[in-house]
């Protein structure tokens, strides 16, 4: 069974400063993920910011096959240590989908090794057109979809190229984001998806389940390596 981990900072729907994200995942947006995960007879688990090492310890990354952060204002929290874990688990083949504002997590600025900069406003209606419907993470999804209110994120999108573009979002404030695009670094494979602010209800859409449904599918790994390193071995052939 493909074992996911659905990491979230868990901080703002904890907050009475916070009510409106509340209203929407009164129980986390981790535990919201998992819910629309257990459909599809995955193994879910869930773990959050101020937990033990950041939630991430050896055993839980080590009982992940993919793994889903989403994050917003607390990246600088998570430590450096736990960060550089993350990104070896990917490396060694682990798949890693980052939601939202996990563009600025510690993890997936290492992995681009770019700043993952970009351009944002308050809300707006945005419309999430699907531009590679060949895609296995667009599998069932319309030609676009319709989101009410989302976070504004605008070009330029500070990343490296992708190894795919599968979704382009269009905001009714006129910009465009490449909001799902896809790499493969060392043996695991990432997927970026920028809808998903806390505050709007992203993912009660049923299409965005279905995006991140097909994500994990496609995120999961066909090997996972012991370590990566530099290793010497004898020839093959003799030599003369």
């Amino acid at each position: 069974m493909l074992r996911v981990t659905v990491w979230n900072e868990f901080r703002n729907e904890k907050n009475p400063d916070y009510p409106e994200v509340q209203a929407v995942y009164p129980d986390g947006i981790h535990n919201c993920i998992a819910e629309f995960l257990k459909d599809d007879d995955l193994e879910i688990k869930t773990a959050w910011l101020d937990q033990p090492e950041n939630g991430m310890t050896e055993e839980v990354l080590e009982s992940t096959d993919v793994l889903i952060w989403w994050s917003h204002g607390s990246s600088a929290e998570v430590d450096d240590k736990v960060a550089e874990r993350v990104k070896n688990r990917v490396l060694r083949g682990m798949g890693f989908i980052a939601l939202h504002s996990a563009h600025t997590s510690k993890p997936f600025v290492s992995l681009m090794g770019t700043t993952c900069s970009l351009r944002w406003q308050e809300g707006s209606r945005e419309r999430l057109w699907c531009c590679d419907p060949a895609h296995p993470i667009a599998k069932g999804i319309p030609p676009y979809v319709e989101i009410p209110e989302e976070e504004m994120y605008g070009e330029h999108f500070d990343i490296p190229t992708p190894d795919e573009t599968v979704f382009i979002g269009w905001f009714k404030t006129g910009e465009v984001f490449r909001s799902g695009v896809t790499f493969k670094r060392g043996y695991g494979k990432i997927f970026y998806f920028q809808p998903g602010h806390e505050s709007n209800p992203t993912y009660h859409i049923p299409e965005i389940q279905q995006i991140i449904k097909n994500a994990v599918r496609w995120a999961a790994p066909q090997f996972i390596a012991e370590k990566i390193s530099c290793i010497k071995f004898d020839p093959i052939e003799p030599l003369d």
